[in-house]
């Protein structure tokens, strides 16, 4: 796929975690004392920088790179 989870941001980085234990956006949003709009940024990013296309291939991205 992308990038490898080096290329991501810490902030991407503690949105991905919180994917991870599935959370929505706004509940990670609420964790991470975010606005919806910004963890939405976020998981875009993350999207674009591991060639994903949905949040479910981005969680199995996120394992394999492990």
């Amino acid at each position: 796929m992308g990038a490898s989870l080096s290329a991501i941001t810490p902030a991407e980085r503690q949105v991905l975690a919180a994917l991870r234990r599935g959370l929505s956006n706004k509940a990670i949003a609420a964790e991470l004392v975010l606005s919806p709009r910004t963890v939405e940024c976020h998981v875009s990013h993350l999207l674009a920088k591991s060639g994903c296309q949905s949040r479910t291939q981005l969680l199995l991205w996120a394992l394999i790179e492990r």
